[in-house]
């Protein structure tokens, strides 16, 4: 009998066995031999992702992006893209019975009528804000740290070119409500195209569909604003994030950390839930901002009226870098055979794409310079590139000098200054302050290896005073830990490219073309005498050490 029962159960197991697959399993494994999903997931759900608080900026970027899709689907369902001249008949009594645009009429309505419209429109723009923010953010934490070196330097473009569709986006949402501050940043923009030499009319009477302001200009600025710039974001974020997962992400120096490996978090489950926290983090801080600091009131405003500018009219923030160019720059004109041409204008016009444009090149600029081509991992603390660091606060700083420029007329009302002196002001520190940033930063860079050069042979000041026999007092030193000690050491530091002997060994000058020259000369301003402080090598820790303790032996 027992035997029987053996049997009778081993067969119930078999049995087991055998049964058939359920629903869930037979989809699993059709998709997995058609999609290869099983071989993908099993090698990239499992990625490791270094943990830092500087690459939050990038997902704060990303989980803003969400935040604006979502809320721009809600948007659209109320929105009336159209310039037509209708009466508000709303609930918002100082309006009623003027002449609006559908689009005002229809952006008080989601303000006033639509149960939670205010709300959403509050957090849809400060979104915006914060997703610029956080990308310039990102992007400076990507060229401080090295992180656009090579093989990422198509990711650094697809930043870049996310950073300006992100200012054009912006631009195109908030002119659509088609109120007076909206309109007003429209004529200054329709000025700035109207100063481009010949051409510039003829592209002005093609984005407004003829003389400004036209009655097309709203109707083709929507489709722009909802489908086209998101959907090349929407591209270029997912091309972002592929390259992020094929390329091994940056971290920074530390004990096992190599050009080969990653060490950090896996992505699933412990990174993902780090995500979806921080997600719905970002989300109630915005619903915060949203519910509790008004932006954008476009009802005390007002429509639009081309004879009418409101006092204190500004842009959002990214775009006061351009309105301070024009604001500050003298109104100097040429006039000749009949045309005009504004440089007050043009000039401060030209130069935002270009001080935009050198951010894009500058990886390329620097891998010519350094003639570098490996493959870099490994993050790199901005101290030990002071060069570097200090052309990214010099940049930051000429955008916050650019900044004021574009404000003048608050901070004289505010401040009770002289709007002339406000504008001399910004004009002189157009071309000091960034100079004067650049040098003190990289003083402030080399100051720091100094110090880490000294923390690295002698260890950590603890504030202690001993007395040595014969009378001598010195601070004692708490020696670094192993971690620490290679976190100070392990960077890099290049040689410049040098041109080499004039002459050759056979007596023949050698011939150096004007790219050789240029490259050496800017080789020497980065990297060359006074950029760095040598860093401390174990020889010289070695010594060091010995020497003490032969002292005390002695003593």
């Amino acid at each position: 009998m027992s035997g029987n029962s053996e049997r009778g159960s081993r067969g119930d197991e078999g049995g087991r066995r055998a049964r058939p697959p359920g629903g869930g399993e037979r989809l699993a494994d059709r998709a997995d031999s058609r999609l290869g999903l099983y071989r993908i997931g099993r090698s990239q759900l499992r990625k490791v992702y270094p943990d830092h608080w500087s690459f939050m900026f990038g997902e704060i970027c990303l989980y803003s992006f969400v935040i604006l899709v979502l809320t721009g689907v809600f948007l659209t369902l109320y929105f009336q893209p159209t310039a037509s001249e209708v009466v508000y008949n709303g609930s918002y009594t100082p309006l009623k019975g003027i002449l609006v645009s559908g689009a005002y009429r229809s952006t008080v309505h989601i303000s006033m009528d639509v149960r939670g419209g205010l709300l959403i429109r509050q957090i849809h723009h400060w979104a915006a804000l914060v997703f610029v923010a956080g990308m310039v953010c990102h992007m400076m934490r990507v060229f401080f740290t090295g992180a656009f070196r090579k093989p990422r330097e198509l990711n650094w473009l697809f930043g870049w070119t996310l950073l300006m569709l992100a200012i054009l986006t912006g631009l195109t949402g908030y002119s659509l409500p088609d109120d007076l501050l909206s309109g007003t940043g429209l004529k200054f923009a329709e000025g700035a195209i109207l100063s481009i030499p010949v051409i510039g009319t003829y592209v002005s009477m093609f984005l407004f569909g003829g003389e400004f302001p036209g009655d097309d200009f709203i109707a083709r600025l929507y489709p722009v604003h909802i489908l086209l710039l998101p959907g090349i974001m929407l591209g270029l974020v997912v091309l972002h994030l592929i390259l992020v997962f094929h390329h091994k992400h940056t971290q920074f120096a530390g004990p096992g950390r190599t050009e080969k490996n990653v060490i950090g978090s896996p992505f699933m489950p412990v990174y993902m839930a780090k995500a979806g926290g921080f997600f719905f983090l970002v989300f109630g801080v915005l619903a915060v901002m949203g519910a509790a600091a008004t932006i954008n009131p476009v009802w005390l405003f007002g429509p639009y009226r081309t004879d009418l500018v409101t006092t204190g009219a500004q842009p959002d923030w990214y775009l006061g870098f351009s309105e301070g160019l024009i604001r500050v720059m003298p109104g100097w004109e040429i006039n000749a055979w009949g045309h005009t041409l504004v440089l007050g204008v043009f000039i401060p016009f030209m130069l935002f794409p270009l001080v935009m444009t050198f951010m894009a090149v500058y990886p390329f600029a620097e891998a010519w310079i350094t003639g570098d081509r490996r493959e870099h991992h490994i993050a790199e603390r901005p101290r030990n590139r002071p060069t570097r660091t200090g052309l990214g606060v010099a940049w930051l700083s000429l955008y916050g000098v650019l900044l004021v420029g574009g404000g003048n007329d608050i901070v004289a009302t505010r401040l009770h200054l002289s709007i002339n002196a406000i504008t001399w002001s910004v004009r002189i520190g157009f071309f000091v302050v960034p100079a004067l940033a650049f040098a003190v930063t990289r003083r402030i860079c080399v100051g720091l290896q100094r110090r880490d050069h000294a923390k690295a042979l002698h260890g950590r000041e603890t504030g202690t005073i001993k007395r040595l026999p014969h009378g001598e007092f010195i601070e004692v030193h708490e020696p670094l830990a192993p971690a620490e000690l290679y976190r100070l050491t392990a960077h890099e530091q290049p040689r410049p490219y040098e041109l080499g002997p004039a002459v050759d060994e056979n007596g023949v000058a050698r011939r150096f073309t004007p790219a050789q020259r240029v490259r050496a000369r800017l080789a020497k301003a980065m990297f060359g005498p006074g950029t760095y402080v040598p860093k401390a090598t174990a020889d010289e820790y070695r010594a060091l050490h010995s020497g003490w303790h032969e002292s005390e032996r002695v003593d």
